[in-house]
């Protein structure tokens, strides 16, 4: 799962827009923006999902769930080393 705060954090990290965004993960605008309107985790569509998640993971991020070994422990992301 991913939330709207961590998918507009990896934007920031990658230093791309939103555009640039559904272009790499082959969605629209409008539902990028959708996403990160969203309150909390991002519902939507199942294949959508995996393709943001997909071309997250693809540009280098490393997304970091609930539970997940972090030292400041909760949700985060960082660019994969």
């Amino acid at each position: 799962m991913i939330t709207a705060g961590q998918l507009r954090a990896a934007r920031a990290l990658l230093g791309i827009d939103q555009r640039k965004l559904a272009d790499t993960a082959g969605l629209s605008v409008p539902t990028i923006q959708r996403m990160e309107a969203s309150d909390g985790v991002i519902r939507g569509n199942v294949d959508s999902l995996m393709k943001l998640v997909g071309a997250l993971d693809a540009a280098g991020i490393d997304l970091i769930g609930d539970g997940a070994a972090s030292t400041a422990g909760g949700r985060g992301l960082r660019l994969k080393g």
